[in-house]
Formats: structure tokens, sequence, C-alpha cells
């Protein structure tokens, strides 16, 4: 992962307004099924007393007698679940990690912080920016090389989503999520006030927050302090590097707000060619026939490229087979899962080597826009600060107000935000 100028401004420059990533509390709440999920909300509900509590696992935030409102936009109960007897709320989609999403259950009173603020802006308009630095970024820093350094040497430095994001590192560290709109219906951008007018006067064109999103997908490397995105003075080399940015988002949204599911090329589309046994234990890759091995499972081809992708240092094909493999404590919720390996982990595979092939197919690309942002003029802190764009003012790092999103609050109670 690359480093960058101190100069060039980060990442919580351009868009203020962050929210700390939602903390579950409980790991059952989350599958990579929805149907162990409502197997796990009816072993649960059909318990009584010490038992209930048992599988529940109350923290300090949630027992079955905590009294809390319903999430923005999930008609869930706001009783206390120690009284619940209904069928489970309809599982949604949560991104876990890099490239990995699988079902939640979206009910309030399971979850110890699920960042309501988040929830209340996660429309079909939504996108979120998740920084992937952590201890990748320490380690860059402390082995700073010249600007040719590679930025997918621990991974990408900026991931985007379309669904809400658990915004945790391969490592399970916490970090910042940040919405491209403040408001519900894709309105009020989260851009630093000031910046899209500065950057239009520039490159004499209209830049949107779309754009400057775009532009830190495909510019953005590490710094001490976070996720820097440099910014080019050069109206060409912006216009290059947004169209670069766009493919980079619309592979990683994976066909979400309207774009096409990633497709590799005729002949290069990997295939299941040996069924995936019920519980495969060991994931291999073997290079010579461009296969991935799921214990006698086979698919192919696999580029190389799809396999040795990493994130924070870690392999994504690992993380994302180890989730679903991983062994289970007898006698958990979290125990209820699928007694075999269910077709459609074959398709979120198949399509997951295919946006990891994608993406690295685009390094070369991302490399001669580092190239050239290194010896080309830029726009620095010093600049930003003239122009009244930094340092960002309060109110643009606070959730915008949404007084017409009516919510109920803890025991049916009425609530306006």
């Amino acid at each position: 992962m690359r480093t960058v100028t101190d100069d060039a401004p980060l990442l919580d420059d351009l868009m203020p307004w962050s929210v700390g990533s939602p903390r579950l509390g409980r790991d059952w709440v989350v599958a990579p099924d929805a149907r162990s999920l409502r197997a796990r909300w009816d072993t649960l509900v059909r318990a009584d007393g010490p038992e209930r509590e048992r599988l529940f696992r109350p923290t300090r935030a949630r027992t079955p007698e905590s009294s809390v409102p319903a999430l923005p936009g999930q008609p869930t109960g706001t009783g206390r679940f120690s009284r619940e007897s209904g069928p489970c709320p309809a599982p949604v989609r949560l991104g876990c990690g890099p490239f990995d999403e699988q079902w939640l259950i979206p009910d309030h009173r399971l979850l110890d912080a699920a960042r309501p603020e988040l929830w209340r802006v996660a429309d079909e308009h939504q996108l979120f920016a998740v920084e992937q630095a952590g201890a990748a970024a320490d380690r860059a820093a402390r082995n700073r090389t010249a600007g040719d350094s590679t930025a997918q040497d621990g991974g990408p430095a900026l991931l985007v989503s379309a669904v809400l994001p658990d915004g945790r590192s391969p490592a399970g560290r916490a970090g910042r999520i940040r919405p491209l709109h403040r408001r519900p219906g894709g309105t009020e951008p989260n851009i630093a006030p000031g910046l899209a007018d500065l950057l239009a006067s520039r490159y004499g064109q209209e830049v949107t927050a779309g754009q400057i999103l775009a532009w830190a997908v495909a510019a953005a490397g590490t710094a001490p302090g976070g996720c820097a995105v440099p910014l080019t003075a050069d109206p060409e080399l912006w216009s290059s590097g947004t169209e670069l940015g766009r493919r980079l988002l619309r592979i990683q949204l994976r066909g979400a707000r309207g774009g096409d599911r990633p497709r590799l090329p005729g002949g290069r589309r990997p295939y299941v060619r040996a069924a995936v046994p019920p519980r495969p234990d060991v994931l291999t890759y073997d290079p010579g026939e461009e296969a991935l091995l799921l214990g006698t499972g086979r698919i192919s081809p696999v580029p190389a490229e799809a396999w040795d992708f990493t994130v924070g240092g870690v392999r994504v094909l690992d993380l994302w087979f180890g989730r679903r493999t991983a062994a289970a404590e007898p006698g958990t919720l979290e125990a209820l899962r699928p007694a075999g390996w269910p077709p459609e982990w074959n398709s979120e595979l198949l399509e997951l080597i295919t946006v990891l092939a994608l993406l690295a197919g685009l390094r070369s690309g991302q490399g001669e826009l580092r190239r050239k942002l290194a010896s080309g003029p830029r726009i620095g802190r010093a600049e930003l600060e003239a122009a009244g764009v930094l340092p960002i003012p309060a109110a643009a790092r606070r959730p915008a107000s949404v007084l017409d999103h009516h919510e109920e609050g803890p025991e049916g109670q009425f609530a306006l935000v």
C-alpha cells in the first residue's frame, strides 16, 4: 500500500462527516446465508428464561431486557426482547470487511451500537467509503519509499460499498465510514464546503461529489494520519483519473446503482469444474492449472492476480473462505448453519474472483496515475486553506438533521429526529 506526501489532504478533509463502525456485540446476528439467521431467531424466541439469556449473549449495551428505539427504516419491534415471540425480521445485506457481503438481522435490540445515523441515510442513492489503511498504513509509513511505490502492496487504500458496511479491517479493526450523501435521497453531498467550487474553477468544468469520490478511489494512498488523497491541478489528469475511478467503482459495486455485474472476457470466466464438498476443510491454489481448490472442489480458470489479491496484508479469498468454514462452538446460535455448501456460495465466490481479477487488471492504470501525480502540479493543503476549504467547519463533521424522518422509540413510543 503506497504512501503519499504530507501535503496531500486526507480523505477526512474531503469527506468530513464520518461515522464509527457498527459494533454488533454478538456474532450470531450475522451469517453468510439468510436461512441460518431465521433458524437462529426461531431457536432464540422458543427458548425461555435463562436459556434465552444464554443464547442471546448479553453485553453491557444489550440484554433481553434492553429498551431501545427501532432502527431507522426497519419495521422491527421495540418491546423488550424477553417478550419477543414473532417471526424473524427480514435479513438485510451487510458488508463484512473487504469484498464480502453477508446477512444481518436488522433488529436494534440485538446490536450493541448499530449507528442509527448510517441507517438513516442508507438508501438506493447512497454509497459508503471505507478506509483500508489501518496497520498497513503504519507499516508503509515506516518503510516509505519513492513515488513509484505500489498502491497494491497491502491492497487498496479505499473501498466503496452500496450496502451498509461494518467498517472492519481484515484484522477486525474498526474504521470510519463516510457516506457520500448526508441526507436520504442522495441530497447534500458529504463533501467539504467550497471544495467542488475550487476544483471546478481550476479545471474549467463542473465537479460533482461522485467525481470526487471516483478520484479518491483511484488516487488514494496511505499517510501517517490515515487515507490521503492527492489532488492534481491538471484538468486532463483529473478527467482521466476520475474515469479510472469510475471503472474501479463499477467493479466494486457489482452491478448496484444501475451498473453491470462484473464479467471477465469470454474464455477467462471462472466455472465450477468439480462440485464443492459439503464441508471443504482447506482452500489452496494450483498456479499451473489456474485452479482454486476447495477440498475436492475445483474452480477454474482463476487468475493468479485474484488469488494473490490482499487487503491489509490478508488474502481476500482466504478471508472469505474462512468466514464460511470456521468451526462454531456447539450449543451456540452460531452453530446453526447450512448442513452443506449452498449453491449461492458458488455464485458469490465466482463473482468475487471476477471482481478481484478485474481490480488487479487496473493496477497499471493506477500506477500511471501515481507517476503523473508525483511529477505534475498539485493542489495541496496550503491552497485549500487559502481558498477557505480548510479548516473544515464543525457543522460539516456532524450528521444532518432529518426532521421529517419518523421513527419508533422504545416500547412503541413515537420519536422524531
